[in-house]
């Protein structure tokens, strides 16, 4: 099976963050500056590039403010490259964040996930402190707030997935700070009439980062997967940064949540077999798929903008064409497999 990138390397941040005419019309209706918070992580630099894109596509003079400790110079460099401002601030620091300008739509993906077993002091002041300072300056914009699928409790994939109002009991100090992230936007939502949006995210994927990365990793260094965790949702990142943005149509007080993720619950022994075919390898299996698994029902934002437009063909060939390639990852493994919640 050949496979192919859809562009070439060095155009992939132009691909991911090309923004769709729902993205556009959605800026049309909200106009005035834009901040994104937490800019430097996985999915900000995509989310600022196509808010930029899309902010010019729909005309008038706005900015886009990055904002992130940008511990990476390169993804700084990048944004400023395509006209996004850029302001390196630590977001526990409260004055420093106090400095900020003032603006009306604020994008909020700021966190931690990794290395809460070891720290999980810091795990809770990014995922609690950081978005009080961010509720608290911005409590006259609208506000979308990334979250994740993992603040669900784990359902059997004949479930079809946790909906928005399903219970929120999952395992694990992580989660549970996830879930802090969510009350503390909630608090202010319903203190100040700010209106916000939770984007219940699982899990966003691109050629350097993610669940199929993950797995195609391990095939190709010969490393059984483990299909202990036998079920995800996945999702082209592009896709999800469309969605986050048009959940400003979505913002509301109380705080709405809002599940983002791709169409169906997708076994991970055969999206290994898909890989492994596309790769030209073997792959070899450990474990035995758990009743249960952190799962995601979007039909709510997919009844209401149209299901994701990357197929999953695409992901996995992409995918597999990138790794075949040596092409450089972020060197972040998602540790999706981790069902009791200990990052």
């Amino acid at each position: 099976m050949k496979v192919a990138l859809p562009c070439e390397a060095e155009m992939i941040d132009d691909f991911l963050s090309e923004p769709t005419e729902g993205v556009v019309e959605t800026l049309r209706k909200y106009p005035g500056d834009i901040l994104v918070a937490g800019a430097g992580g996985k999915m900000g630099g995509t989310m600022s590039l196509m808010l930029a894109r899309a902010a010019s596509a729909a005309g008038g003079r706005r900015r886009v403010l990055a904002v992130s400790r940008f511990s990476d110079a390169a993804s700084r460099d990048l944004l400023e490259q395509h006209g996004v401002q850029t302001e390196s601030v630590d977001l526990l620091d409260r004055e420093a964040v106090a400095r900020l300008p003032d603006v009306p739509l604020v994008f909020f993906l700021a966190g931690q996930k990794f290395g809460t077993s070891g720290r999980p002091e810091l795990t809770w002041a990014m995922n609690t402190v950081v978005p009080a300072n961010v509720a608290e300056r911005w409590k006259q914009s609208r506000l979308v707030a990334f979250s994740t699928g993992c603040v669900y409790s784990l359902v059997p994939p004949e479930s079809g997935g946790s909906g928005e109002a399903d219970s929120t009991e999952p395992p694990g100090e992580y989660a549970h700070s996830c879930l802090g992230r969510e009350g503390v936007f909630r608090f202010y939502s319903q203190r100040y009439g700010t209106p916000v949006a939770l984007v219940r995210l699982n899990y966003s994927v691109e050629f350097r980062y993610g669940v199929l990365m993950d797995l195609a990793q391990r095939i190709l260094r010969g490393e059984p997967v483990d299909v202990s965790t036998g079920w995800v949702n996945v999702i082209w990142q592009r896709d999800a940064c469309a969605y986050a943005i048009r959940c400003l149509e979505a913002c509301g007080s109380p705080a709405r949540p809002v599940n983002v993720t791709g169409q169906g619950i997708l076994p991970v022994r055969e999206l290994a077999a898909a890989l492994a075919r596309r790769l030209r390898k073997s792959v070899h299996f450990t474990g035995t798929e758990q009743p249960k698994a952190w799962l995601n029902n979007a039909g709510w934002s997919h009844d209401r903008w149209g299901a994701p437009p990357t197929s999953l063909d695409d992901m996995l060939d992409w995918t597999a064409a990138w790794a075949t390639e040596g092409g450089r990852t972020l060197g972040k493994p998602t540790h999706f497999e981790s069902s009791d919640g200990r990052f």
